[in-house]
């Protein structure tokens, strides 16, 4: 395995705000179309398990794209692969913006007890192509976790990672309140999305202009891969050899300390949240009867809150409490959360919200960090991009299957999320060892 210099700099303190604002603005553009995707899939022929096979396209291609992309950003750098990430997402915007002008004449009519009711339209069809474009190209968060990485230090790690949580609330509480106005105006739902491909234009610029290079020493792993580091304009410089493996393999990752348990944890929160994100729309939208500005308000305070949360309130329990009672205590509070959305009255929901809000907000920028000081600096992206296919896994099977479940057990689905965040939170006791370990990870 050789090692490479890329064009790189040192970094401070200073340059988180560059990796925050792309990490912003690349939210904000993915959540401007959150609240009337439901809307849009009922308007073009779908259900409840149509939008959730719509969702679950993204994780099925991302499963795909993360893995490659974590690695290259190990081998070329963090830049270059967000670029590319976010170049993918530009392209994915102007393919959702061709649905609007295609006709919603059925292609196919379904009507079974099994999968419901639906009519397959082209509009559809170029819903279900938009996010496949996307999700191949969708490594933009595990590599923006790996830049983050790869600049703080294990004294800062947990408050660095609460901020890029932050970041990414910011997004997410602009995002559904400019989809709540813009959505409202006379032109409908097509001008949130050329928003987004606004937005993801404005993150490209950012990314280029704004960003540097974050990765001092970059892994090349085998000849094989020498034309894609020349597509990326990298300079092939052999400098020593390092004994050992080639190429970093799954084994390897799994190896780490702790790491089968971290990921498992991955895995289950990942798969309740994918179980809340694809049955609460279509929730508010059928039994609620909201509208697609409730719905994005509903989401705008949700992630006020836990904005409010990953900053202050994170910053100064982190220091005073052990992360694996974080990980157990926040992961309890989002259970009880996910619970509470079972009654429909809106004191009940919006007490839900503020609950989720508490106890993501503690739980997951907290294993984030834990992942990031078990991972070590030499397979930093390998194991964010590792983390992100096991996470796209488990948002495949818990859209799939939440859409099912709605459409067969209504709100029952979310005690079921809260069934699986529990279970993650009762595994994350066995963390109590991450700063010796961690300590010792991060320095192979």
């Amino acid at each position: 395995m050789a090692i490479e210099t890329a064009d790189y700099e040192p970094q401070s303190r200073a340059s988180l705000l560059p990796i925050l604002s792309v990490n912003f603005v690349g939210t904000l553009g993915f959540s401007i179309v959150v609240p009337f995707m439901v809307f849009l899939v009922a308007q073009w022929g779908g259900n409840a398990i149509i939008y959730g096979a719509l969702a679950s396209t993204y994780s099925v291609f991302q499963l795909i794209g993360a893995p490659i992309l974590g690695r290259w950003s190990d081998q070329v750098g963090r830049r270059k692969v967000l670029l590319l990430s976010q170049l993918g997402t530009m392209l994915s915007w102007i393919i959702f913006l061709t649905a609007f002008a295609m006709p919603a004449s059925s292609l196919l009519d379904v009507d079974n007890a099994l999968l419901g009711q639906f009519s397959l339209t082209l509009p559809l069809i170029i819903l279900f192509l938009a996010r496949a474009a996307d999700g191949l190209t969708g490594g933009n968060v595990s590599v923006a976790n790996a830049y983050l990485a790869d600049i703080t230090d294990d004294a800062h790690r947990t408050k660095d990672f609460g901020k890029m949580a932050m970041s990414t609330n910011a997004g997410f509480i602009l995002g559904p309140a400019l989809a709540g106005l813009l959505g409202a105006t006379v032109f409908g739902e097509i001008v949130p999305v050329l928003a987004a491909l606004a937005i993801s234009i404005i993150a490209s610029a950012l990314i280029l202009l704004g960003l540097k290079e974050s990765h001092a020493e970059v892994l090349k792993s085998k000849p094989g891969l020498r034309n894609a580091c020349k597509v990326f304009g990298q300079d092939t410089k052999e400098v020593y050899q390092l004994k050992g493996r080639e190429e970093t393999s799954n084994r390897d990752i799994l190896r780490l300390p702790l790491m089968p348990a971290l990921l498992t944890v991955n895995f289950l929160v990942m798969l309740g949240f994918s179980f809340f994100y694809i049955a609460f729309p279509v929730h508010a939208a059928t039994q609620l009867s909201w509208t697609v500005t409730e719905t994005g308000v509903f989401f705008a305070v949700l992630s006020l809150w836990m904005m409010i949360v990953q900053g202050p309130l994170l910053s100064r329990v982190s220091g005073l409490v052990p992360q694996n009672i974080l990980l157990l205590v926040g992961g309890l509070i989002l259970s009880l959360g996910f619970i509470l959305l079972f009654w429909e009255s809106s004191t009940a929901i919006y007490l839900a919200a503020l609950l989720i809000a508490v106890g993501n907000g503690l739980m997951w920028p907290t294993f984030t960090a834990v992942l990031s000081e078990f991972a070590g600096r030499r397979l930093q992206g390998a194991v964010q991009g590792f983390a992100s296919s096991l996470g796209a896994a488990a948002s495949i099977f818990g859209l799939l299957a939440g859409g099912l479940l709605y459409n067969w057990a209504g709100a029952w689905v979310f005690p079921l999320a809260a069934v699986v965040i529990a279970t993650a939170a009762m595994i994350s006791v066995s963390f109590r060892r991450v700063n010796e370990s961690g300590a010792e990870a991060s320095s192979k």
